[in-house]
C-alpha cells in the first residue's frame, strides 16, 4: 500500500513538469489571441495525434461513458478559464491560483468520496495553501483571477473523477474520451467568443502544447489510480514550482525572499510525508514481528 503510494506521488511530480510546461507554451500565444479557438484547435489536434495509439492499443472502448462525459466537459470549461488566465496574467499569479485546487481536492475527496484524510494530509494541505497565499500576494483580484479560480475547481472535480474509473481500463481511452466529447461544448464556446484566424503559428503552439498536456493527463491516469487522492494530491503542489523555475528561465520572473518561503510551505510536506509514512510502516512491522 505504501510503495504505491509513493509510485502515485512521483508519477504526479513527473506530470506536473509536463503541466507546466504546457501553461509557458500557452504564454506564447500571440496578443489577443481567443482562448476558445485555440482550445477548439488544441482539442482536434489532440484527437488527431491520440488516433494512432488508439489503434495500436486495438481500439480500446469505455463502459463509463457517464464519467468520461462529466470529465470531458468540466475539462473543457477549466481548459478555457485556464487559458484566458495564462494569456492575460503573469504566469507565477496564474500558478499560485490554480494550486488551490489540490486542496480542493483533499476537501472533495473527504465530503464525496469517503475518502481517509489524516491529520498528517489536512496539516500538509494547509501548508501548501497558506503557501500559495504567500507566494501570490495579488496586487487585485479581476475576472481573469477569477477565471483561473473556477478552472482550479473543474480541475479538482476531473482529478477526483478518475477515481470513478476502473485501473484495467487503458489510458488511451481515457484520453480520447476527454477530448472527443467536449468537442460540441468547446463548439458553443467558439460561437459565443467568436472565432478567430487559425494561423500555421497558433496550430504550432496547439500541436506542442498538447505533447505536453497529453504526457500530464496520462501520468495523472495512472497516479490516480494509485492511491487516494487526498495520499498523493500533496505532489501536486510541485508544479508550482516548475512553473516558477520557468518563469525564470522565459520570462525573467525571481523570487524573492517572502515568496521563497512560500516556496518552502509547498514542497516541503510533499517531501515529508512519505518519509514519515516509511517510518511508521517500518515500526509497525518491526512491533508486528516483534509480538
Amino acid at each position: 500500500m505504501k510503495s504505491t503510494i509513493a509510485i502515485g506521488m512521483m508519477l504526479l511530480v513527473v506530470g506536473n513538469l509536463f503541466s507546466a510546461m504546457y501553461d509557458v507554451s500557452i504564454k506564447w500565444l500571440p496578443e489577443g489571441s481567443s482562448a476558445a479557438t485555440f482550445l477548439l484547435v488544441r482539442q482536434f489536434t489532440s484527437i488527431l495525434m491520440l488516433l494512432p495509439l488508439w489503434f495500436a492499443a486495438k481500439k480500446p472502448i469505455s463502459r463509463h461513458i457517464k464519467v468520461h462525459l462529466v470529465r470531458a466537459n468540466t475539462g473543457a470549461i477549466g481548459a478555457v478559464c485556464l487559458i484566458m488566465g495564462l494569456i492575460a496574467l503573469p504566469i507565477a499569479t496564474v500558478s499560485s491560483l490554480f494550486y488551490s485546487a489540490p486542496l480542493m481536492i483533499v476537501l472533495m475527496g473527504f465530503l464525496f468520496l469517503k475518502e481517509t484524510v489524516t491529520a498528517a494530509h489536512w496539516s500538509a494541505a494547509t501548508l501548501g495553501f497558506i503557501g500559495i497565499i504567500i507566494l501570490l500576494r495579488p496586487s487585485e483580484i479581476n475576472w481573469f483571477g477569477i477565471a483561473v479560480l473556477i478552472s482550479a475547481f473543474m480541475f479538482a472535480i476531473n482529478q477526483l473523477a478518475l477515481r470513478k474509473l476502473p485501473s484495467t481500463e487503458s489510458p488511451i481511452v481515457t484520453l480520447m474520451l476527454y477530448n472527443l466529447l467536449s468537442m460540441p461544448l468547446v463548439l458553443v464556446m467558439v460561437l459565443a467568443q467568436g472565432i478567430e484566424a487559425i494561423s500555421w503559428s497558433l496550430v504550432a503552439i496547439a500541436v506542442s502544447s498538447n505533447v505536453f498536456l497529453l504526457a500530464y493527463q496520462w501520468f495523472c491516469a495512472l497516479a490516480y489510480r494509485q492511491a487516494q487522492a487526498s495520499q498523493i494530491v500533496v505532489a501536486e503542489y510541485t508544479g508550482l514550482l516548475f512553473c516558477v523555475f520557468f518563469g525564470w528561465l522565459f520570462f525573467d520572473e525571481w523570487l524573492d525572499g517572502l515568496s521563497l518561503v512560500g516556496a518552502g510551505f509547498i514542497v516541503l510536506p510533499s517531501l515529508i510525508i512519505p518519509w514519515i509514512q516509511a517510518k511508521r510502516s517500518q515500526k509497525k512491522f518491526i512491533e508486528q514481528n516483534a509480538g
